[in-house]
């Protein structure tokens, strides 16, 4: 950089010299929120299935759904990350001169917490529901079995027939609605992704 780096002709108030910070906390935020939705989730999800384990070890594989559906919400954030990387651009050779806007920082900073966020709050929702589902599931299972054993043969409420279908279909579905969530995240942040204005320096 030459010595008159810092005079007042040189100073570009679009291309600050920290906007490339808003960029790279977009990186940051959607990695690591993604993560944690998808940690949180899969972690959720696999005591709920660990516990329907113990009494429906048969059902376990049936299952696995939710864990799946957790486990891709960090590909969100790694993919909206890796795109927000490739619009990074380095300060000009020679004179130093940042020519990333804050324009484009802002963009990219709300397409990470888009992303993030969007992807914390589906492996949550996935965790709690699935947690509370598989139990559902492997209780039913259970208590059908019990039935049977114990030599009722009468429709006892659906229980003694019951193979836990019913429960499956709504468990998966609402597993399909909240991870939904992320996706939308994903949706958005790709469209701010987009948005790109840069500086010409001199």
């Amino acid at each position: 950089m030459g010595d008159n780096y810092y005079e007042a002709g040189n100073i570009s108030y679009p291309c600050a010299s920290w906007a490339p910070i808003l960029g790279f906390s977009g990186c940051v935020f959607a990695v690591v929120f993604a993560n944690i939705g998808g940690a949180y989730g899969t972690a959720k999800a696999g005591q709920g299935i660990m516990a329907m384990g113990i009494r429906s070890p048969e059902l376990l594989m049936k299952n696995i759904i939710p864990v799946v559906m957790a486990g891709v919400l960090g590909i969100y954030g790694l993919i909206v990350a890796v795109i927000l990387n490739g619009k990074m651009m380095a300060p000009q050779n020679g004179t130093g001169y940042s020519v990333y806007s804050q324009y484009a920082g802002f963009a990219h900073l709300g397409a990470g917490l888009c992303c993030g966020l969007s992807s914390l709050a589906s492996g949550l929702a996935i965790g709690i529901a699935a947690d509370a589902g598989t139990r559902a599931i492997g209780a039913q299972a259970a208590m059908a079995a019990s039935w049977k054993k114990m030599g009722f043969t009468g429709d006892a409420g659906g229980q003694v027939n019951s193979t836990g279908d019913a429960l499956f279909v709504g468990t998966v579905l609402i597993q399909v609605f909240a991870g939904n969530l992320g996706l939308y995240g994903l949706i958005s942040a790709l469209i701010l992704s987009q948005m790109d204005y840069s500086c010409e320096q001199n």
